[in-house]
């Protein structure tokens, strides 16, 4: 990465190490290794041991968890001056996801001992940090939500299609449901009566739900 002033210019426009002073940055510097990667290589994997965290100099990677079904799901794609890995030297505990180079990248790694010492003395850096971590909970809590809106839905579906037995007069292409409130669906789903509320409106604004007084009508040619 060329001299040391080119070093701590870099440096410098990387969000976390701006609040640096000259000294600092100069001693952080010294510490970084440079370590270039191609397009679709491994950083690290899920479940390994975590000696350093990362910050992207120039490209781009993705942060992937597998499935339950082995399907690869794209947690973040993070970019120029931006870090990971940081969680493994936090708390020394196993790499909670894989990352994979999306483009080439030049990262510039730093070692769980100098990581931690530059938080201890470098009250700044700790707070960005946090900030960070607690932007990714937020995103991590809305993705949970996401998920379990989705497995709620499919949940409440399952429900309905069993229970709608009943020929509609006039709708051959309906099936409807003996009469049940919300509260009686959120009880059998499993989840509170706003949630069903919601998954009521988004299967009716899909037009996959009808309604007849308190009973439901579903497509016959449903499986």
């Amino acid at each position: 990465m060329g001299g040391m002033e080119e070093r701590t210019q870099a440096l410098r426009a990387i969000p976390l190490f701006a609040s640096l002073d000259e000294t600092d940055l100069a001693e952080i510097a010294d510490l970084l290794i440079d370590r270039k990667f191609p397009k679709g290589s491994v950083i690290f994997e899920d479940g390994s041991s975590g000696d350093y965290m990362y910050v992207i100099r120039t490209g781009e990677v993705k942060i992937t968890k597998m499935s339950e079904d082995g399907r690869e799901k794209i947690l973040e794609i993070l970019g120029e001056g931006e870090f990971f890995g940081e969680m493994s030297l936090l708390d020394r505990e196993p790499r909670s996801a894989s990352v994979k180079t999306t483009r080439a990248c030049t990262l510039l790694a730093l070692s769980r001992q100098d990581f931690i010492a530059l938080l201890r003395r470098n009250p700044d850096i700790s707070l960005d940090v946090i900030r960070e971590l607690t932007r990714r909970l937020r995103e991590t809590d809305e993705q949970i939500r996401g998920l379990l809106f989705e497995r709620v839905e499919g949940r409440t579906r399952r429900l309905l299609r069993r229970r709608a037995s009943e020929a509609v007069e006039g709708r051959p292409d309906r099936r409807a449901t003996p009469p049940i409130t919300h509260q009686q669906l959120a009880d059998l789903v499993g989840t509170s009566r706003e949630t069903i509320t919601r998954v009521i409106k988004e299967l009716k604004d899909e037009g996959w739900l009808d309604q007849e007084g308190k009973r439901y009508l579903i497509p016959v040619s449903e499986d």
